[in-house]
């Protein structure tokens, strides 16, 4: 009896899986990788984020693979991620040497270097257009065309200097020794409490996007006590490189990844003197919205405030993660048939109680 379950079960899963794999093909449409990979890059950034792995292309292939489900995508990537020889380990980046693309700050009309609006839909209109239902490859080849012939050779990203370093010179803010201590990874290490900082950046930059700006947002309505000023918002790319096995100040550059830095700036009183604190937001690609509320959410943890649920390291930290959440959401699909049939049981004996009393 037990067999024949386990057969039908069995026959039924690979007629799920056969007709999972159909949806993804019946419309007889070719999605291709490479083009989710130019034509997505805001999704290709965001499983990146939250798989903890910069990966464009892989993160595409998984785009593709769960037919544009980000926890499935980002399920899949944690899970080749995982796969994964650990063979070295970068040296600190240097976000002072990013080569910027996009860059504005919302404390300061001028700042050093200026501001650079870079690419963003922040000045558009958000409507519809309708012209794309009908573009062709020669209308795109002609528009970048067009574009490159635009752009001069000296507009190419560079540096430029921090504004909060700026603040520093004047004594605004204050100037922090590096803490060269070895980070808490919470790729190989369970997460625990109460967490260094170390832990809780890495757990709030591979959060789920909207699990992290929703809370973000939650301490800007009044469930937190954080509303900072946005001091610098940066997307670029930024050297990566890795220790010399012989000469320690030779390094070996191995490449770069575009990340999204952002620093908020919080002020704080004590006693009659007006102070800042930093709130810092970091992750792959650009993603904008999640990296300002991950500086809200650092300085909300950096300060824990009873009565407020997003100081709170535990709340915050253990329901941002998608993988984690939508497994155990999903876990209520699974057979729960002996504790179901429980309860049913006890509300039958509670009900035939209440009526022979």
């Amino acid at each position: 009896m037990g067999y024949v379950a386990v057969k039908g079960g069995t026959n039924a899963i690979k007629a799920s899986i056969e007709q999972l794999q159909y949806n993804r093909i019946k419309g007889g449409q070719l999605l291709e990788v490479q083009t989710i990979l130019h034509a997505m890059k805001a999704l290709v950034d965001q499983v990146m984020s939250e798989s903890s792995l910069y990966a464009p292309e892989l993160a595409a292939l998984a785009i593709k693979q769960a037919e544009g489900s980000m926890e499935e995508a980002v399920f899949i990537l944690r899970a080749h991620r995982s796969t994964l020889p650990r063979l070295h380990y970068t040296e600190t980046v240097e976000t002072s040497q990013m080569r910027v693309s996009r860059r504005i700050s919302a404390s300061f009309k001028d700042i050093p270097g200026g501001q650079i609006l870079g690419a963003t839909t922040d000045y558009t209109h958000r409507l519809l257009d309708p012209e794309l239902q009908t573009e062709t490859h020669e209308d795109i080849l002609e528009k970048i065309t067009k574009y490159q012939q635009t752009q001069p050779e000296s507009e190419n990203a560079r540096t430029y200097p921090k504004v909060v370093d700026y603040l520093r010179e004047q004594g605004l803010f204050p100037t922090y020794q590096h803490d060269n201590s070895a980070p808490f990874d919470i790729t190989k290490q369970s997460l625990t409490f109460p967490a260094p900082r170390s832990a809780r950046l890495q757990t709030l930059t591979r959060g789920q996007t909207g699990a992290v700006t929703s809370l973000g947002y939650a301490s800007l309505r009044g469930y937190g006590q954080v509303h900072p000023t946005v001091g610098e918002v940066r997307v670029g790319q930024v050297p990566l490189t890795i220790a010399h096995p012989h000469y320690a100040d030779d390094p070996y550059y191995i490449g770069e990844v575009e990340v999204t830095e952002v620093e908020s700036f919080v002020p704080t009183t004590s006693g009659d003197t007006l102070d800042f604190e930093i709130g810092y937001g970091l992750c792959y690609g650009q993603n904008e919205t999640k990296a300002i509320a991950m500086s809200i959410l650092d300085q909300c943890l950096d300060h824990p405030e009873a009565p407020f649920p997003t100081h709170d390291e535990e709340f915050v930290l253990l329901h941002i993660d998608s993988v984690e959440a939508s497994g155990f959401i999903s876990h209520l699909k699974l057979p729960h048939y002996v504790t179901f049939q429980s309860k049913l049981d006890r509300a039958r004996e509670v009900r035939k109680e209440q009526e022979q009393s």
